[in-house]
């Protein structure tokens, strides 16, 4: 048992110190890496519970009567220690966001989670929100392309919309899966939230994923009175591949190109949050290394070589499709990220600011990871309530006809 409780201890330590240290290159550990690091960084609490009640089993079992039980505690002890600096780290999530919406936002609004969603992170079931599953917003392709309509208990007419768009590296990922917390706390503040599938690939050769987040806006503005929405305020947001999705999809309202076949319809965006997006397909600051682009992303998502027709890489990147009629932008991105580069996510704000008339905001989340937003956490729950504030109040500058508010439509 003692030798038992030692080999444990090593394994949840190695666990940990994953979480400080994850694998940000693209070799065989690079996945597990991530996944193990994402888990115990935004789980902290979890762990210590039930790693405490492991330990007190392993004790009451006599771990403890052989030195090698004794050098396990020390183990544990050790990694107890460093789940509680993960803890703290996530719980200052709310200064990153304080300090991001300190010169936008009026004051922090009195919606907040409740603390006791935190012992239950995972999406459950919408408990005041309605929802319906399944409405479908196109045909195309021979495919039904479906949405989940989160509407607020309360009944109205004229509220704000949020588009959410899931991630999954183009080619996974389900509405099912994805901006849940965010679209069950954005209701409850009177928001009805569409969850959209889009096509994926390798089926779906790129731009066919934005001309599909288009067409869902599109739809959702000529359907507005169906679901009580506000035509003239509709948001998006998205993490990962939805991020990216959601950031070309705000600035590129202008382009025909991507509404083939409704070019007339109304698509245009009155804000944006990336989180964790991708925003250069073009690998310019070399950070993600050439295997990237040109295993992954061109025979995947653009279908092209980069060397060939570098013009349809540039055009899939936001970072160059950064312009002044760009709507809002709140850009959010975790420093321990080791799926999608800060550094390109610093690139993107600094040249959006350079060019945008409308607000760009930016928050670095310290010691997040890819997705830290699937679930609530310590970490999360005041991210989202910060983007709950960010989109209201650019809500409130839209109808007050603010200079920096757009349009519907051009």
């Amino acid at each position: 048992m003692s030798w038992l409780f030692l080999l444990a201890a090593a394994w949840g330590l190695a666990f940990t110190f994953n979480a400080f240290m994850p694998r940000r290159d693209r070799q065989r550990f690079f996945i597990p890496s991530f996944v193990f690091s994402w888990l115990t960084i935004e789980l902290a609490a979890h762990h210590l519970v039930w790693q405490a009640v492991a330990t007190a089993i392993f004790v009451h079992f006599g771990a403890l009567e052989h030195w090698s039980g004794w050098v396990g505690l020390g183990l544990v002890a050790v990694q107890w220690l460093g789940l509680v600096v993960l803890l703290a780290r996530g719980r200052r999530a709310r200064e990153a966001m304080d300090r991001s919406l300190e010169d936008y936002r009026r004051a922090r609004s009195p919606h907040q989670i409740a603390w006791w969603r935190l012992l239950v992170p995972f999406p459950m079931r919408i408990e005041r929100a309605r929802r319906i599953k399944d409405v479908v917003y196109s045909r195309v392709a021979g495919r039904e392309l479906a949405l989940d309509v989160f509407l607020p208990a309360t009944a109205g007419r004229r509220r704000p919309a949020i588009v959410q768009v899931h991630g999954g590296a183009w080619v996974i990922g389900d509405k099912r899966e994805q901006g849940i917390p965010l679209l069950r706390h954005l209701s409850d503040r009177g928001w009805v939230g569409f969850n959209v599938n889009y096509r994926l690939a390798p089926g779906a050769t790129f731009p066919d994923q934005l001309v599909d987040i288009k067409r869902a806006i599109a739809w959702i503005r000529a359907h507005a009175d169906d679901y009580g929405v506000d035509p003239e305020f509709i948001a998006i947001t998205g993490g990962s591949a939805g991020g990216h999705l959601a950031a070309l999809a705000a600035l590129t309202a202008d382009d025909p190109r991507y509404q083939p076949g409704f070019e007339g319809a109304d698509a245009h965006l009155q804000a944006c949050v990336p989180i964790y997006a991708v925003y250069d397909l073009v690998n310019r600051q070399g950070i993600r290394g050439s295997k990237y682009r040109d295993r992954f992303i061109a025979p995947l998502v653009i279908k092209a070589f980069y060397d060939e027709e570098p013009q349809k890489f540039h055009d899939a990147s936001p970072v160059d499709r950064v312009q002044a009629n760009a709507p809002p932008f709140f850009v959010i991105h975790g420093d321990r990220d080791t799926m999608t580069p800060l550094e390109d996510a610093r690139l993107f704000v600094e040249r959006l600011r350079e060019v945008s008339t409308a607000p760009v905001l930016f928050a670095e989340i310290g010691g997040a990871q890819h997705a830290f937003d699937i679930f609530l956490s310590p970490r999360s729950a005041p991210v989202i309530e910060g983007v709950a504030d960010f989109l209201d109040e650019a809500r409130r500058r839209h109808s007050a006809g603010g200079a920096d508010a757009r349009p519907a439509a051009e």
